[in-house]
């Protein structure tokens, strides 16, 4: 069982503990991010998308320019650009990657944000119009003549696309969502399912029921799982604990400025809730899965981490890859720092250890 790993590229210099600095749209930020990620040997690297952030695919496409390798994760939220010109848009992309590009699915799960560019949509009512947007685009993708199509939320004649992904049948689909309406439509489409970083026995649990759902549709076999993390680490548990606290603290200070929660004073959607409740049963769970910005945050995003020495870190990857764990998006507090450090001491060693089991396994065979 091969791993793979996703950075996360911003459009400027920031994060909870750097108040954001330089041009909203910084181009040599960028590029210097983009192509540490390759030299550090991630496999892709995660574009985000915000009702108020610069548009993904234009970013994803400078990416593709200034990399030679390094493949793209465009999120891509639903309800915002009819189905058959996202499939077209995405096509269009593959092409000018080279076979690089792969969708990240996110549907939503703050009605506020959602409202932002006009979606009124209940949560469930999102990802029911999620499963048919999904439905549109790989049928785009894999028509051989004129489609037409009628459903509930979208209707169309006689469309054809000339253009086609380089992937074969299709562009890989990621997706994220917790909640149990997300989970079935995960069970559908996805190829990679993404969930936030939680204790063992909670992946572990979410892993089966995403199984399931993908059960009902014969796909048991066929979908795979990310897990996002922020690794902390340092030359001794010390020193990474130390890290951590001054972490921390730079967090709690910048928080106001930084995070707003909904207007119900937490988060809405479901993944972020259960950070919120690991955070809940304390500072650290499992051997060193740190939860203290989660709880500082509001768990907005990516927030629970994994803090040691790269060797500790790496063993802690390696025990959620046990548990059938293939994908990790990794990104780190200094991000182009941190993404430097991933790939000189973090990414090899769980390289060197996979690598080294699979050899084990095929001689046991």
């Amino acid at each position: 069982m091969s791993v793979e790993f996703i950075g996360m590229l911003g459009t400027q210099a920031g994060s909870e503990i750097h108040p954001p600095s330089g041009p909203l749209v910084d181009k040599t930020y960028i590029r210097a991010m983009a192509q540490a990620h390759e030299a550090s040997g991630f496999d892709r690297v995660l574009i985000g998308y915000g009702s108020v952030a610069p548009d993904g695919f234009l970013l994803a496409s400078y990416v593709t320019q200034v990399t030679q390798a390094l493949k793209i994760l465009l999120a891509h939220r639903p309800g915002f650009m009819a189905p058959t010109l996202a499939a077209r848009k995405l096509a269009t992309l593959d092409h000018f990657s080279d076979g690089r590009a792969a969708v990240h699915i996110i549907t939503g799960g703050s009605d506020a944000e959602q409202q932002r560019d006009g979606d009124y949509l209940n949560h469930d009512q999102r990802y029911g119009r999620t499963d048919e947007y999904l439905d549109v685009v790989k049928k785009v993708w894999n028509a051989s003549a004129p489609l037409d199509h009628e459903g509930p939320h979208y209707k169309f004649q006689g469309l054809f696309s000339v253009v086609k992904p380089l992937h074969t049948p299709q562009i890989p689909i990621y997706f994220g969502g917790s909640s149990d309406a997300a989970i079935e439509v995960a069970g559908k489409h996805a190829d990679v399912y993404a969930l936030w970083g939680e204790s063992l026995a909670q992946v572990k649990e979410t892993l089966d029921k995403v199984r399931a759902a993908a059960a009902r549709h014969g796909r048991a076999d066929k979908i795979r799982f990310s897990l996002s993390l922020r690794p902390v680490l340092a030359a001794t548990e010390e020193k990474a604990w130390a890290r951590a606290d001054s972490i921390l603290e730079r967090a709690k200070a910048n928080h106001q400025k930084l995070f707003r929660f909904s207007a119900n004073g937490g988060p809405e959607n479901v993944g972020s809730k259960r950070l919120l409740e690991a955070a809940a049963n304390g500072r650290v769970l499992d051997k060193r899965l740190w939860t203290e910005i989660a709880a500082v945050t509001g768990a907005q995003g990516n927030s629970t981490g994994l803090v040691g020495t790269p060797e500790q870190v790496a063993e802690a990857l390696l025990e959620y890859h046990n548990i059938g764990i293939t994908t990790f998006l990794i990104r780190g507090f200094d991000p182009l720092e941190d993404a430097t450090d991933y790939g000189r001491e973090l990414i090899p060693l769980v390289r060197r250890e996979i690598a080294r089991r699979e050899s084990a396994s095929l001689a046991a065979e």
